[in-house]
C-alpha cells in the first residue's frame, strides 16, 4: 500500500511538473507575440472585419427577426450564416492574407471556429432573451462576448502559418 501511495504521490508530481512547464511555455509564447508589432496590425484589421461582421450580423438579424417575422433564434442562424460568409472573406482576404493556405481547408476550419463561437452566441442570446432582454441588445452583447474566442480560434487554427 505504500509503494502505491509513493506511485500516486510520483505521477502526481510529475503531471505538476509538466503542467508548470505548459503554463510556463504558454506565458513565454504569449509574452512574444505581445512584443511583435505584425500581431497588433492583426488584431486591428482582424477587429475591423468584426466590426462589419457585427453591422452585417446585426442588420441581417434585425431584418430577419422584424421583417421576415422570424423566431429569434432563426433570425440568429440566418444572421451568422451571412456574416461568417462576409467575415471569411474579408480575413482570409486581408486580415491573414500573408498566412493564406487552401481556401476549403481554411474555410473548413473558420467554419467550425465560427459554428463553435455561434453556439456561444445562441447560449448567451438566448438567456438574455430570456431574462427579458431586447432581442436586437441581447445579440449585440452576445456577438461582443463570444468576439475573444472567435479571433484566438481562427488566428491560432483557422489561420495559423504551417510550420512544415
Amino acid at each position: 500500500r505504500a509503494s502505491r501511495f509513493a506511485s500516486l504521490a510520483r505521477i502526481s508530481g510529475e503531471r505538476s511538473a509538466t503542467a508548470e512547464s505548459t503554463i510556463a511555455l504558454a506565458r513565454a509564447r504569449f509574452g512574444r507575440a505581445l512584443r511583435k508589432p505584425h500581431n497588433w496590425v492583426q488584431l486591428a484589421k482582424f477587429c475591423t472585419v468584426g466590426a462589419t461582421g457585427y453591422v452585417v450580423n446585426l442588420s441581417v438579424y434585425t431584418a430577419l427577426l422584424f421583417g421576415a417575422d422570424l423566431d429569434y433564434r432563426l433570425a440568429a442562424t440566418g444572421s451568422f450564416l451571412v456574416a461568417a460568409t462576409n467575415n471569411y472573406t474579408w480575413n482570409r482576404g486581408w486580415t491573414f492574407r500573408g498566412q493564406r493556405g487552401h481556401f476549403a481547408y481554411q474555410g473548413m476550419r473558420f467554419l467550425l471556429v465560427s459554428v463553435l463561437a455561434y453556439v456561444g452566441n445562441l447560449v448567451w442570446l438566448t438567456l438574455f432573451v430570456w431574462l427579458g432582454m431586447h432581442k436586437v441588445l441581447a445579440q449585440a452583447i452576445a456577438i461582443i462576448l463570444v468576439t475573444p474566442f472567435n479571433f484566438a480560434g481562427n488566428k491560432l487554427w483557422s489561420f495559423r502559418r504551417d510550420s512544415a
